[in-house]
This record gives structure tokens, sequence and C-alpha cells, in this order.
């Protein structure tokens, strides 16, 4: 699993059939404090994650071909939850400005995500 920022849309006039239905999405990995980590990459997205929100990226391409219902499909990437809070009682804007202030202070303790439940049932 990898924590990632939603960057942009993907707009294809042609695709592989399985993606037939399915939104995909480009997925910036990113460190705690926010800062990219790695490539982009494309990934499925059922649960409607919007421009900028953070989210959780599943690598497990037999779970994300099982997904879209076929064994051959390219799938690898799929999004797995919308993460709301970082650190219980802020939104992700407040965690990043407050992770900056945590580091400088030299707080070590490391904030758990919490997920919403996804908005819509998998297609």
């Amino acid at each position: 699993m990898l924590l990632a920022r939603v960057e942009g849309n993907v707009t294809a006039t042609r695709k592989h059939p399985s993606f037939a239905g399915w939104r995909l999405i480009i997925c910036q990995p990113i460190g705690r404090e926010g800062q990219p980590e790695g490539a982009p990459c494309v990934a499925l997205d059922a649960l409607g994650a919007g421009m900028h929100e953070r989210v959780l990226l599943s690598s497990d391409g037999l779970a994300a071909r099982k997904a879209v219902g076929d064994d051959k499909s390219p799938a690898r990437w799929m999004i797995i939850g919308i993460v709301d809070e970082v650190t219980p009682g802020t939104n992700a804007l407040e965690d990043a400005v407050g992770a900056a202030g945590r580091a400088v202070a030299g707080d070590a303790q490391a904030p758990s995500p919490v997920l919403r439940p996804p908005s819509s049932a998998p297609r």
C-alpha cells in the first residue's frame, strides 16, 4: 500500500476493454509530509476520489484484475481508501501544516491514517 495524492484524470480514446466504466486517476505517491516520492501511476478509482485528495493505493494486481472481472487485464494499481485525517482531530491541510511543526519540534510520534468508508460500491 502507498499513500498518494490525486493529481488528475486520465482521458483515453482507446483503452483495454476491462477498463470500460472505470474511472482512471493519476496518483502521485507521497511521503508523510506530502512530498512526492517516486513516479506517478494510473490507478482504478471506484471510490470517487477528488483532485488533490490523499488516497491509499494497493499495488495488488490480482485484486485489481478481479475487481474489473478480467484475468488478462493490465490493471495493477487501485484506490482502496480516501484519507480524511492522518492525525485524529485535524483535516489534511491542518495535518500537513502540523507535520512541519512537529518535525521542527522533534516529535517522532507517527500519526496513523483514519479512513472513511467508500461512498459507492465497486463496479
